[in-house]
């Protein structure tokens, strides 16, 4: 999956955040339900107009981001 179709980042939608094309759902409140153990129908359900993919699309996007941060020893 390719996240760039699904996610975009405008400094005049939500303040730049990345969100959902063509909607105002940020990534952000995406992984944050999910990590609260909302499922997949779940969102779906809070959020009709969202598609499975898009949901896949953010967390392909929070992976892509996790995936280009340096690691901060604490030693």
């Amino acid at each position: 999956m390719n996240y760039q179709e699904r996610i975009t980042s405008d400094h005049t939608i939500m303040l730049g955040k990345p969100v959902i094309k063509g909607t105002r759902i940020t990534v952000e409140i995406i992984l944050k339900k999910l990590a609260e153990g909302a499922t997949i129908a779940d969102m779906i359900e809070m959020y009709p107009h969202l598609k499975k993919e898009d949901i896949l699309a953010a967390l392909d996007y929070a992976s892509a981001v996790i995936s280009g941060e340096e690691m901060i020893s604490s030693t």
